[in-house]
């Protein structure tokens, strides 16, 4: 293994564990990251810090709790891996086009190359009308750049590199995020939707869940899935290319995704900010430069831990965050410890509420607090070998679990100070407003 292997980070947005052929599902929608978590390191109960993109891909790319970017109006907050990284003398780039972690919001700090597919400039407002100009003006039918283009983007810089210098690639795909719609050929349901169908029952989802009738929740479920089966080829076509160039066994690799999706299960549709397992529970493989076995962990790990290990093994390792690395230099698994933590932020009527769940083995623990004061509205437990859907919240006082519900709420009460629940984006609240009026016409939630 070289001293500073090269790293590559592919992360996938929403895109849920129990979805995958690897974690027990029933469709061949991931033949490649099935293969990939055969002869890799894979993390079976891998936990995102959060449940949607603008805490969760923060968290991802920071290795800090989420309401530090809560706390700041959901802008970047200093230092990224891709920061550190940088400093080190890596080379940096990033490819995606998810516009709430673009160069609007300040993420194009570290990389020295960073395409977001937003061309019209670093005003969030221009950024985002750019997406409606595409979705609805030049009807391009979708709204993020696929994962083929992706690949491109990202090949084409790893073979503009002319210097010896290890290099940080940062790949977020879109492709799982609703509207659901994939290529043609690639859909399991009977009839392929048009642009429009898939972002009108998309747009359904959010504005009348209740609505949506047992056909159409099949529809989305088959879109999906399909979807997922497009982006395992890309990551396969990915995977080749790196291999061609001879970057395979030089370079850390780490597949995962920034939350899940929900069809349902608990009333609500994509990813609103609760902490059940549909949107927290993802996928998390690693490859190790030079030559390892594969390992199947099935101890709890949260994404937070992804960044740790970067650092590691780039010879820059960190002190000062929260959590361990999953595995050190030496190829060693690190456990920090056999609980993982989450949070969100209420939206809308619960705006002023941040949730908090714990994630054992077996137990679950959940809480919400008011933000102001920081008293416990609700609290409860899971019990997931018993009810791995979480269906019958039990109650903590009839529980085997007081004493992990209590490292929850501890740990609340040490994270909820951080959050401002009067915090808004810069400029004033009617900008905001702006902003999520036309991010749901894009069907972003």
């Amino acid at each position: 293994m070289t001293d500073r292997p090269n790293t590559i980070l592919l992360s996938i947005d929403a895109l849920r564990a129990d979805h995958l052929g690897a974690h027990g599902y029933n469709r061949e929608t991931s033949p490649f990251l099935d293969e990939l978590a055969d002869r890799e390191l894979e993390f079976t109960t891998a936990i995102s810090a959060s449940s949607h993109t603008r805490e969760a891909v923060p968290a991802l790319l920071s290795g800090r709790y989420p309401d530090v970017f809560a706390a700041n109006g959901y802008r970047y907050v200093p230092k990224t891996v891709a920061d550190r990284l940088s400093e080190a003398r890596f080379r940096t780039a990033g490819f995606h086009s998810n516009p709430y972690v673009s160069r609007a919001y300040g993420y194009d700090s570290g990389f020295d190359t960073f395409d977001d597919d937003l061309v019209l400039g670093q005003n969030r407002f221009v950024a985002l009308a750019q997406r409606a100009l595409n979705k609805f003006v030049l009807n391009k039918g979708e709204y993020h750049a696929r994962a083929a283009e992706i690949n491109d983007r990202s090949l084409s810089w790893l073979d503009s590199i002319g210097d010896d210098r290890p290099f940080f690639l940062w790949n977020h795909y879109m492709d799982p995020h609703g509207p659901y719609n994939p290529p043609a050929g690639y859909t399991y349901a009977d009839r392929e939707l048009s642009n429009d169908e898939a972002q009108t029952l998309y747009q359904k989802t959010i504005d009348s869940p209740d609505e949506i009738v047992d056909e159409e929740r099949q529809l989305l479920i088959d879109a999906y899935d399909g979807e997922i089966r497009y982006l395992d080829d890309q990551l396969r076509a990915f995977f080749d290319s790196l291999d061609d160039r001879g970057l395979l066994e030089e370079s850390l690799i780490v597949v995962t995704a920034d939350h899940g999706d929900a069809f349902g299960e608990h009333g609500y549709y994509t990813h609103p900010r609760y902490l059940h397992e549909s949107l927290l529970h993802v996928p998390l493989i690693v490859s190790l430069p030079g030559e390892r076995g594969n390992e199947t962990v099935t101890t709890p790990v949260s994404t937070l831990d992804i960044v740790p290990m970067i650092l590691e093994y780039a010879g820059e390792p960190e002190s000062e965050l929260p959590r361990e690395p999953l595995v050190n230099r030496d190829g060693q698994l690190v456990f920090d410890d056999s609980v993982v933590f989450a949070s969100a932020t209420g939206e809308d009527e619960h705006e002023g509420i941040r949730r908090f769940a714990a994630r054992g083995e077996r137990w679950k623990a959940v809480l919400e607090r008011e933000i102001d004061s920081g008293e416990i509205v609700s609290e409860g437990v899971y019990d997931l070998v018993e009810d791995p859907r979480e269906q019958s919240e039990l109650n903590p006082k009839q529980a085997d679990s007081i004493e992990f519900l209590e490292e929850l709420r501890s740990f609340s009460a040490s994270r909820v100070d951080s959050v401002d629940g009067s915090e808004q984006e810069e400029g004033t609240q009617d900008q905001s407003a702006e902003i999520d009026e036309r991010l749901e016409a894009l069907g972003y939630k």
